[in-house]
């Protein structure tokens, strides 16, 4: 009876500290250190939230930066890759349709070098960012879209270099661009 007692004991204070104290104490953290992350990172346009920084979202228009591919179809749930695997003849023909593809929508030389970030799909199918090298790639399309005269597309490529994010901490990952700030910014032009 005592064994039991014990453990019932345990299994209260157990409870209340992983159930309750602990998301509190978390939640209290984040919401104190950072605020706009905690809340999901939504991003308002004219007082209506149009999206996260978080979460890619498909951009089809030509007079827009387009994320990078997602395995599915940029549905945060349920989130995930398309786990083809490395040597599967399916990657290798979604790859190259990819490529393809992308050079005739940018209308970019054949033998052009597309970045992978164009042709691979992330690990959650809803990566927010793209490269700095994509982005500018796809920054001539745009221009001829919009009719930018020189000076306007000397903005864009300096509005590309104004939101490139360096890695994280200086290591981690690489420079990035997130598509919808981006996007978002380009409207302002």
């Amino acid at each position: 009876m005592k064994t039991l007692i014990t453990s019932l004991k345990l299994l209260v204070f157990m409870t209340v500290l992983t159930g309750i104290v602990y998301p509190l104490f978390i939640y209290l953290v984040a919401k104190t250190v950072f605020p706009n992350k905690s809340e999901g990172s939504f991003v308002p346009v004219n007082g209506k939230i149009i999206g996260s920084e978080l979460i890619g979202q498909k951009f089809t228009s030509k007079k827009y930066f387009h994320p990078r591919p997602s395995a599915i179809d940029y549905q945060p749930i349920p989130s995930g890759g398309s786990n083809i695997a490395p040597t599967s003849q399916t990657l290798k023909h979604l790859v190259d349709s990819l490529r393809l593809a992308y050079v005739i929508y940018n209308e970019l030389p054949e033998n052009s070098i597309v970045p992978s970030d164009a042709l691979f799909s992330s690990a959650s199918g809803i990566d927010p960012n793209i490269s700095p090298v994509n982005a500018l790639l796809q920054s001539d399309r745009i221009s001829k879209e919009r009719n930018f005269d020189v000076n306007k597309k000397n903005q864009l490529i300096e509005l590309i270099r104004k939101f490139t994010e360096k890695p994280q901490y200086g290591i981690f990952g690489e420079e990035r661009i997130n598509v919808l700030i981006l996007n978002i910014e380009l409207d302002k032009l």
